[in-house]
């Protein structure tokens, strides 16, 4: 083990010296089992034994090779993780340190199988400043981030920000704002598409004789050194750094040459400076895939160029007709919160009260977890009624201990002062939010006092907040049996 981790290469420094200090502490015995009961694999010829999850869940990496080269008609031990000539890298996180790079590599030795080429150790996350936390409104997935922004958007602010340290990464929104609004956009996206716009505009959109700017190509030739180096260190703040400086470079050039007034009395020379800007936006193209690939793919189908790779990224495209134009990027605006998370949720059961005539216990499914709502429902439903519903939850109100029963939030329903509707989403993905068109939804914890402050009303049928209609992606929430009402 000491010498796989002090002649690695690609092993970082701070991860190198860390693990070579805990080696010569002296290695110790490893429990690998655990009493039941324990999630995991049974040992075989054991009652109630378990391994341990971390001696089987790096043996996932093997198992899930395997899926894939079942597909691909290969072997994941041959073709793998016995092959010299395959390359094995790792990403973790800085708190399994030990298992990557002690565990993991004493398996595969044991089992003579190939150890990683290489080992890559991230930070954390942090969302303003702060960890993750539901009650701080600093927890968001994946899809409730897709829900007001570009991933790819998310993919470049991410690649800005890691490097080979251990260093956390804070998504700082005000500052994600900027960094796609001035760099992504203001650099990248203007500088393609005022190019590809002027040479459509201009010349009917076809690539003519490239002007040989020897000074211009040579930079970025050199640049595009540094990038391939980037991306094999996996430094993916200074690809992106040298990325941006090469977008640069082609504003520069553009602006400088002004081929807006160039084109009047030489339109041959325009033509060639702007022939020369468009092959830097197919050099982008190629460049900026790893990190914006959908992106990149846009800027291909523009370019009606249908694949491109790096040994294609020299500065070579003439005559050569291009596809209509468009923006690439869309700028980003701060959105307008709305307390509420609200989610579809299916009824799984329902059950009356012990300690209360008025209220049912209700188990519900959020999709990727399961709660209990304390419901005062029994007066206005029976309930056999309520199984299977698909009804709106609000998932950030504070749990509360109900006549002895915890309530993991609320369902909502309207009151008309005679009759109580619930309201509902049946055409709808179990767990999908709930929204009043563009307001962002916010995760922060809220009390059922604030949430009585909150004015959501019934008109017509339809739920209203601030003249907005509360819907999923696929349909308008509904509301049983009332028309006019307040939500509560």
């Amino acid at each position: 083990l000491r010498g796989f981790i002090a002649n690695h290469k690609q092993i970082q420094e701070e991860v190198k010296n860390f693990i070579l200090s805990w080696i010569d502490q002296g290695l110790e015995d490893w429990d690998i089992s655990r009493d039941g009961p324990y999630f995991g694999f049974k040992i075989p010829g054991e009652e109630n034994k378990y391994y341990y999850v971390w001696l089987d869940a790096p043996i996932g990496y093997i198992a899930s090779t395997q899926n894939y080269c079942k597909v691909h008609g290969m072997s994941a031990i041959e073709d793998y993780w016995t092959n010299k000539n395959s390359q094995i890298i790792h990403f973790i996180g800085k708190d399994i340190i030990y298992f990557h790079f002690l565990f993991w590599p004493a398996m595969l030795m044991g089992a003579e199988l190939k150890l990683p080429d290489s080992i890559i150790v991230h930070g954390f996350l942090t969302v303003n400043g702060e960890k993750m936390s539901k009650s701080r409104g600093t927890f968001l997935t994946a899809e409730e981030f897709l829900q007001q922004y570009n991933g790819e958007h998310l993919r470049f602010y991410y690649a800005k920000n890691l490097s080979r340290k251990l260093s956390d990464i804070n998504l700082d929104f005000d500052d994600f704002m900027n960094t796609i609004n001035n760099e992504l956009l203001g650099n990248i996206g203007n500088f393609c598409y005022r190019t590809l716009s002027f040479l459509d505009n201009n010349f009917n959109g076809i690539i003519g004789r490239i002007e040989r700017d020897i000074s211009v190509t040579s930079e970025i030739n050199e640049i595009i050194t540094r990038i391939n180096e980037n991306y094999a260190d996996e430094n993916f703040n200074e690809a992106i750094k040298n990325i941006l400086a090469i977008s640069s470079i082609g504003n520069k050039y553009f602006q400088n040459n002004e081929p807006w007034k160039l084109i009047k009395a030489d339109k041959d020379k325009a033509h060639a400076i702007v022939s020369l800007c468009t092959n830097i936006v197919r050099q982008l193209s190629i460049l900026a895939e790893p990190i914006l690939p959908y992106t990149s793919s846009e800027l291909k189908h523009q370019l009606n160029l249908k694949r491109l790779s790096w040994e294609e990224i020299g500065i070579n495209l003439e005559n050569h007709k291009i596809n209509k134009p468009k923006l690439l990027i869309e700028r980003v605006e701060k959105r307008k919160h709305f307390p509420l998370n609200l989610k579809v949720a299916r009824v799984i059961s329902v059950e009356p009260h012990p300690d209360a005539d008025k209220l049912y216990v209700l188990s519900i499914d959020l999709g990727n977890e399961k709660r209990q709502i304390v419901a005062g429902l029994k007066v206005h439903y029976k309930n056999d009624s309520l199984i299977n519903k698909k009804l709106i939850v609000v998932t950030n109100l504070k749990h509360a201990k109900l006549r002895g029963i915890i309530s993991e939030g609320m369902l909502l329903a309207c009151d008309n002062g005679k009759d109580v509707g619930v309201l509902y989403a049946e055409q709808s993905d179990i767990g999908e939010s709930v929204t009043f068109s563009n307001l962002v939804p916010d995760n922060k914890e809220i009390s059922f006092e604030q949430f009585q402050r909150i004015n959501i009303e019934v008109k017509d049928g339809k739920v209203i907040y601030e003249n907005l209609i509360l819907k999923t992606s696929k349909e308008d929430v509904k509301v049983d049996k009332i028309k006019d009402g307040r939500v509560r």
